[in-house]
């Protein structure tokens, strides 16, 4: 089954507004920038996104804070927008800040077919307010449900045709999780080969979680944070 489609336009084609979307990315690094950029020019509002981080301010998911296209943000790390800042503050954006543990297995579980996992992460703390915890062998977890997002939006290194996924050093930390957890998987990749070109062993997503594929052109990879040594003189 060839799952490749031309572009990113044609890829975010039926993402509406109020949609769930789980993005993919750790920092600047595996971030579908492409499909956000199409979702930007679209101009699809209300979204909820789901993200370990919330980009920068010109970049990633800061292109659509700026744009006032997201509702809610459900994000671990958020420190370098903002943006991202300023809305929260102001109470134009919702967000729900987690562990970033529970974040990545909330993922994981709803890849699984998991309505929900129990977790030490969060007990006797705001994150617990409102939600049920249960006593396993004498100590309290509390219980997290599953994600439930319409699509989840990747980037890998390398794919082929059937959507078979090889991803780069820290672009592995969520693209994984969430290329299996949405009802549609859209991955973004700067190589596109043919099927048996990769190496099974090496296959990081198998092609059956993702839906649709493309090639982006031209990608930033920004630096998040630069540092340099200073210079023996």
């Amino acid at each position: 089954m060839n799952k490749v489609v031309s572009d990113a336009d044609e890829a975010t084609r039926d993402i509406e507004d109020g949609m769930t979307l789980m993005l993919g990315g750790f920092g600047m690094c595996g971030i579908p920038e492409k499909s956000i950029l199409a979702l930007v020019k679209k101009g699809v509002k209300n979204l909820t996104c789901i993200s370990n981080n919330a980009g920068v301010d010109e970049f990633g998911i800061g292109l659509l804070l700026h744009k006032h296209q997201v509702k809610k943000m459900i994000s671990s790390y958020v420190g370098e927008n903002a943006e991202f800042e300023r809305q929260l503050l102001t109470g134009e954006l919702d967000v729900e800040l987690i562990p970033q543990g529970t974040l990545a297995t909330r993922c994981m579980a709803a890849g699984y077919g998991m309505p929900a996992i129990f977790t030490r992460a969060g007990i006797g703390t705001e994150v617990a307010e409102g939600k049920e915890i249960r006593n396993f062998n004498g100590k309290d977890y509390l219980m997290e449900l599953a994600f439930d997002a319409d699509f989840a939006i990747v980037k890998a290194w390398k794919g082929d045709r059937l959507g078979n996924l090889v991803y780069r050093s820290t672009a592995r930390n969520f693209n994984p999780v969430m290329a299996m957890a949405g009802k549609i998987t859209i991955a973004e990749v700067e190589e596109l080969v043919e099927p048996g070109e990769l190496d099974p062993d090496n296959i990081h997503t198998p092609g059956i979680y993702v839906h649709r594929i493309f090639k982006g052109e031209n990608y930033e990879k920004r630096i998040e944070q630069r540092t340099v040594r200073k210079r023996d003189i």
